[in-house]
């Protein structure tokens, strides 16, 4: 089921989504509070890289929240060093992980120094990824894929089926290999946000939604069990 939230500025889509991300983190450390009497594991909260969501993740960086409870991590990320430009890991910490949100723990995706494959192996079984996050933030190419869950890739039928949490794939139609989390994990996530803008982009979200198509965010929009809360500007 999709939720749309129409925005005429960027500015406005920021604050509504930033606030929305705050309430469901909120939510998900009161509910771990409640369920536990031997303490609570921290709100793990994914984010996307890209450049649209810059603006929104510099405006969550200085909400009040209690990041110390809070373990940031990453939807998908390239598979190149933190140094380099293309990292999201390099993003988040330029954008997110600033102001009251230096707080929180990261936990990256990426580690090159090991093999792609035996690394997505050990991410598999790490137990701090045991659970899918609590919060996720997506993002949306104009092809339809989302995380890195591309159609193009070899991996595609793997990546929309398998029910381990981590997946490596090799886009045919983007550069650098990527980890991505997998379209189990992702229809498993209780507070799951799309953060996109433009025409072209709303275009590409409805056709996706009125009929399965070979894309991510189509299989997302048409499994009846995942709610997708769409925060879209015009602009």
């Amino acid at each position: 089921m999709i939720e749309l939230h129409a925005f005429d500025d960027q500015r406005a889509q920021s604050d509504a989504l930033a606030k929305a991300v705050g309430d469901a983190l909120h939510a998900s450390l009161a509910a771990q509070a409640a369920a536990s009497t031997t303490g609570t594991r921290p709100a793990m909260l994914a984010v996307s890289g890209g450049s649209s969501p810059r603006p929104f993740l510099q405006t969550l960086s200085t909400q009040s929240f209690d990041w110390a409870r809070i373990a940031v991590t990453l939807v998908d990320d390239r598979w190149v060093p933190e140094t380099d430009s293309a990292s999201n890991a390099q993003l988040a910490h330029a954008t997110l992980l600033q102001n009251a949100a230096r707080n929180a723990t990261f936990w990256p995706l990426v580690d090159t120094a090991q093999d792609l494959h035996a690394h997505v192996a050990a991410l598999n079984a790490d137990a701090r990824f045991s659970a899918v996050p609590d919060v996720a933030v997506l993002g949306m190419g104009e092809d339809g894929h989302t995380a890195s869950i591309f159609a193009d890739s070899p991996e595609w039928d793997h990546a929309i089926t398998t029910t381990e949490r981590f997946v490596a794939v090799h886009p045919g139609s983007a550069p650098h290999a990527r980890v991505s989390w997998s379209l189990s994990a992702l229809k498993e996530v209780k507070h799951l946000f799309l953060l996109i803008a433009g025409p072209r982009k709303m275009d590409v979200l409805n056709a996706a939604a009125a009929s399965l198509q070979k894309n991510a965010i189509s299989q997302l929009a048409n499994d009846k069990g995942v709610r997708l809360d769409v925060y879209w500007c015009a602009n």
